[in-house]
Formats: C-alpha cells, sequence, structure tokens
C-alpha cells in the first residue's frame, strides 16, 4: 500500500500530465497547427443549422460537453451516438448541419465510418483527432490534431490526458466562434434564464426593491439626524440612508447599524449632529449598467449590506440590500 506521500505525488504527476498536454496543445494552436485551427472555426462559422457532435465512449461523453457548451454560447448543437446513427439516429443530421467527429485514436471503426456516409451524403464534418494523417482526418473537411499524448495513466491505456484535451479544443473552438459572432453577455443570459449564471447576469436595475423616487429618499447631507430619519419614514424602508450633495449626487452613507452603534457611543445628542459629519464618505457603489454579479462580488469582498446604485452622473437611483440577494439564493444567509 502506498503512503500518503506517494499517493499525494502521483495525484500531482496526473494533474501535471494533463497540463503538459494542454500546453503542448495551446503552443500548437499557436504555431504550427495555426492553419488547421482556423479552417476548423471556419467550418463551425459557416454552419446554417445545427453542430451535431459525435464519438464513441470517453470521447462520447466530451463531445455531449462540447455539443452543450456550443447551444450556451448560441451555436444549435445535438449529440448523436456513430453507432445509433446507422440504425436510423442519421435522420438527425440534415443538409446545413456540420458535424464534429471525435476519436483520438482517429480509427475509431464507427466514427470513421459515419464520417464516411457524411461525406457521401455532402454534410461537412470536422475531424479531431491525435494525427493529421488518421483515417478520420482523410475523410474530414477540416481536422484539428491533438498531438502526440501519453495518458496521465500509468500504463498509458486510460483516457485521461487525450480527453482533457480533446474538451479544451472543444471548448476553444466554441469561445472562438462565439467571439467571432459578437455573442454577448446580454446573449449568454437569455441563454441560461435559471440558476446561478442567469440571476448573476441580471442587470442590477431589475432587482432593486428601493427606489429613488418610490420609497427610497435622497437625504441632503446638511440634514440632522433626527430630521433625516423623519425623512427616511418608517415601515418597509432601507436598512441605509442615501446622502447627496446640492447637486443630487452621490457623497455618502449612514445604515441603520452605523447609527444604532454611534448613538451607544455618543447618546441622544447625536441626533443633532449632521449627516455630513457622521456618514461614511464615497461609498462603494454600482454604476446603472452593472449586473448582480457585479453586487454579489462587492458584498462578498467588501462585506457591505448596502451598495448603492447610481446612473451617469453620479446620482443615486436606487440601493441593494445584502437580503435582496440572499432571497435570490446568489449569496448565503
Amino acid at each position: 500500500m502506498s503512503s500518503a506521500s506517494e499517493e499525494a505525488r502521483f495525484l500531482s504527476d496526473v494533474i501535471e500530465a494533463e497540463a503538459n498536454a494542454l500546453a503542448r496543445l495551446a503552443a500548437a494552436a499557436a504555431g504550427p497547427d495555426s492553419a488547421a485551427w482556423r479552417a476548423a472555426l471556419d467550418l463551425l462559422a459557416a454552419t446554417d443549422g445545427h453542430v451535431v457532435v459525435s464519438g464513441m465512449g470517453k470521447s462520447g461523453l466530451v463531445g455531449q460537453k462540447i455539443s452543450a457548451t456550443l447551444a450556451s454560447l448560441g451555436q444549435p448543437s445535438h449529440f448523436v451516438h456513430p453507432a445509433e446513427a446507422v440504425h436510423g439516429d442519421l435522420g438527425r443530421i440534415r443538409r446545413g448541419d456540420s458535424v464534429v467527429l471525435l476519436s483520438f485514436s482517429g480509427e475509431t471503426a464507427e466514427v470513421v465510418d459515419l464520417a464516411l456516409i457524411l461525406k457521401a451524403d455532402g454534410i461537412r464534418r470536422l475531424g479531431i483527432s491525435a494525427r493529421p494523417d488518421s483515417s478520420l482526418a482523410r475523410h474530414c473537411d477540416a481536422h484539428v490534431p491533438l498531438g502526440n499524448i501519453t495518458e496521465a495513466c500509468p500504463h498509458n491505456l486510460a483516457p485521461t490526458a487525450s480527453t482533457t484535451a480533446m474538451m479544451a479544443v472543444g471548448d476553444a473552438l466554441a469561445l472562438a466562434l462565439s467571439r467571432r459572432r459578437n455573442f454577448a453577455a446580454d446573449d449568454f443570459h437569455r441563454h441560461h434564464p435559471g440558476g446561478m449564471l442567469g440571476a448573476g447576469l441580471r442587470s442590477i436595475t431589475e432587482i432593486l426593491r428601493f427606489k429613488v423616487g418610490e420609497n427610497l429618499p435622497c437625504l441632503a447631507h446638511s440634514l440632522a439626524i433626527r430630521d433625516a430619519i423623519a425623512e427616511a419614514g418608517s415601515g418597509r424602508r432601507a436598512g441605509a440612508m442615501v446622502v447627496v450633495d446640492d447637486s443630487g449626487a452621490l457623497v455618502g452613507i449612514l445604515t441603520d447599524g452605523d447609527i444604532r452603534r454611534l448613538l451607544n457611543e455618543h447618546g441622544a445628542g447625536l441626533l443633532d449632529r449632521r449627516l455630513a459629519d457622521l456618514m461614511t464618505r464615497s461609498p462603494r457603489c454600482l454604476a446603472s449598467t452593472a449586473v448582480v454579479a457585479d453586487a454579489v462580488r462587492l458584498v462578498r469582498e467588501r462585506r457591505i449590506d448596502e451598495i448603492p446604485v447610481v446612473d451617469d452622473a453620479g446620482r443615486p437611483i436606487g440601493l441593494v440590500d445584502v437580503q435582496d440577494l440572499v432571497a435570490m439564493k446568489v449569496v448565503g444567509e
């Protein structure tokens, strides 16, 4: 039985083997294989229909992830199993589609046979395999070579470094395709309306519960604390006062927690002091163009519970309360 240190070294070696495979792949993509990568990207960019992905075994599992990534970035895509393709699923592939075929050896019979069938049908084919002279490469319109990869497996058998490299090729092509098509964050949001990704990409103005002109007053910096409390009102109100200068621009914030702490320290005489004397000046704030993920980042990095949102002129338009983010389940209690 291996010692703890030996196992730790083995784990590190596995990760290092996969990292080395990726490093060599990256160097080739920017160097000797750059033309092959561009041809692959051109083929995908010319697709009018779906990008269909196919592969056997572990390559097939990688293919399903590549297909999902393409779809999430705006390119319609689905996976077809190569063995099922010749038993009726060829109907899932139509004129105008392009097919990405995955096989590390480039000699997987089912994948090569599918390439030949698609070639006869005039369907564009992109192969991804180790060698540019593989059978798969010869039967494809474009081919991305993975290069000679030694698996992280001590016996060089279990697909490990090769599948990692294959997935990286899929990610790189999918992201390059979305970049070429100017796929923006708003587009990504439309494809991820649910879950953490969707919530994080929502505009911050969409989730504001406290809005200037509705239930969030902008308080003049010259106001006394007692007058500011009265003007802020009672009932459902924000947990902080938004303070502005004579031009209406944000100059400070004073939270309910600040007031409680200062009252404990200074007593009731504090109520006659001005907001300008006690507020936190130049508070962290968000632009109206920010997204929920920006608010989450501020809460986590700065440990603040209320964040003013301002327009282009620095005038407050609302306030993000951390409890709103908790309710959205993008931050914890």
